[in-house]
């Protein structure tokens, strides 16, 4: 594996800070270095803040081939279509694929545990005042665990000797367009397709998302996204069946420490 092939994302386990307020710490590693690309201390999981995060560091490392993550909130969505959620479709947008773990077997996921308890043990006890003061602790952690301490999993070197930046840059979003499908629709705020008078819900993850529909059987529609089939619907249906999940969760095999 290669530095950027794929990242790996998770929330390690909120804490209280001394200002009573409660600490979401996001952090990103490079799998096949180790390296800590990103160690937020959030508010919350919300979406919004997440978007953020991942927003700088595209810019400041470029795009990964893959990201893997668990299932749960900002990385799906558990009542949405395949469970993706506003950031896995941006994801996918911007050509990074999904890599999902199995639900509680964060083991697949080891090497990124095993960093999270280094975080909890070091940089976490005693918690900080605030948020400033947290942010700042966890920036001095991210220095000595990419420049100051060797890895046995890496030869002992240090994931800043390995890691470099993605070759692929972060160039924001391209117009989606569906040239061998039927029509190019932008699904709605409330996630809905409108096709004439039909308004034929999909979900709000897809809302001012292009999608493309195709008819492929007497009064059958095919829903795409991107290189994606979504699922059906026909002409008595106001709500899309899905197809095969292509986003499930992947059996994967033990991350190594």
């Amino acid at each position: 594996m290669h530095p950027n092939e794929l990242w790996c994302a998770d929330y390690k386990g909120e804490f209280m800070l001394a200002d009573r307020r409660y600490c979401y710490p996001l952090t990103v590693t490079d799998a096949a270095s180790r390296y800590l690309i990103s160690c937020e201390a959030l508010s919350s999981t919300q979406t919004s803040l997440a978007f953020t995060v991942f927003e700088r560091i595209f810019k400041d490392f470029g795009l990964p081939s893959a990201i893997r993550t668990d299932n749960g909130v900002p990385f799906a969505s558990p009542n949405s279509l395949f469970n993706l959620s506003k950031l896995s479709v941006w994801w996918l947008r911007l050509g990074i694929q999904l890599e999902r773990i199995q639900p509680a077997h964060p083991e697949q996921n080891g090497s990124h545990e095993r960093m999270h308890l280094t975080l909890k043990k070091e940089a976490t006890k005693p918690a900080c005042r605030n948020f400033l003061k947290q942010q700042e602790r966890f920036d001095r952690f991210q220095h000595i665990y990419n420049n100051e301490r060797p890895h046995q999993a890496l030869g002992m070197k240090y994931p800043a000797e390995l890691y470099v930046s993605s070759s692929r840059p972060y160039k924001g979003l391209s117009d989606l367009e569906y040239p061998f499908h039927d029509r190019t629709i932008t699904v709605s705020q409330c996630g809905r397709i409108c096709l004439g008078n039909r308004k034929i819900n999909l979900s709000t993850v897809f809302a001012g998302q292009n999608i493309g529909i195709k008819q492929i059987a007497d009064q059958v529609w095919l829903v795409s996204f991107m290189q994606y089939d979504l699922g059906f619907f026909d002409h008595e249906t106001d709500r899309v069946t899905s197809a095969e999940n292509p986003f499930g969760a992947k059996v994967l095999p033990m991350c190594p420490e």
